[in-house]
C-alpha cells in the first residue's frame, strides 16, 4: 500500500494493515521464477521439437513449419484446458505459462467453457469476442504502426 493511502486511513486501519502484513505468509518468489522458467522453457521446447518434427517428416522449411506448430500447441492448449490440466500447470508454474500462444489459448478456451450454459452465441462467442477482441486489435495496429515505421525507413534508404 502507498504511503499515501496509508495517511488516508484512520489509526484502526493502519494498525489492522500492520497487523494483516506481518501474519501474511512469505512468497517464494526465486523458487517461483525457477518453476516459471523452467515450464515455460519445456512449453518453448515442445514447440521447437514439434517444428522440427514438420521440418523432417513433411519437408517443410523452418517458415513453413512454423504455422502448423503454432495450430498444434494450441491445439494442445485447448484440449488442456478443456480436461482441466492447464489450471494445474498453470497453478504450479504461475508465470510460466503465459507464453503467448499458450496463454492466449487458455484464455479463449476458459472464457467458453465458463459461459457455455449461456447459449453458444452470446455465451460462449460473445464472450470470447470480449476478450480476443482487444487482442485482435492491438495486434492488427501494431503491425499497421511497424508497416508505417519500415515503409518510412526504406523511403529515406535506411534499409
Amino acid at each position: 500500500m502507498s504511503i499515501k493511502k496509508k495517511k488516508k486511513l484512520s489509526p484502526t486501519q493502519q494498525e489492522y494493515q500492520q497487523f494483516a502484513q506481518e501474519r501474511e505468509p512469505k512468497r517464494p518468489i526465486v523458487l517461483n521464477c525457477v518453476k516459471a522458467f523452467f515450464v515455460g522453457g519445456f512449453i518453448c521446447t515442445l514447440g521447437q521439437a514439434i517444428q522440427m518434427f514438420f521440418v523432417k517428416y513433411f519437408h517443410l522449411s523452418q517458415e513453413s513449419a512454423s504455422n502448423p506448430t503454432v495450430a498444434v500447441v494450441i491445439i494442445i492448449t485447448v484440449l488442456l484446458t478443456g480436461f482441466g490440466v492447464f489450471d494445474h500447470i498453470a497453478q504450479f508454474a504461475g508465470a510460466g505459462t503465459v507464453i503467448p500462444i499458450t496463454g492466449f489459448a487458455n484464455t479463449i478456451a476458459s472464457a467458453a467453457i465458463e459461459h457455455q450454459t449461456e447459449g453458444y452465441v452470446l455465451g460462449v462467442g460473445g464472450n470470447m469476442f470480449k476478450l480476443a477482441g482487444p487482442v485482435i486489435v492491438f495486434g492488427v495496429f501494431s503491425a499497421f504502426v511497424v508497416s508505417l515505421v519500415v515503409i518510412s525507413l526504406r523511403a529515406l534508404g535506411v534499409i
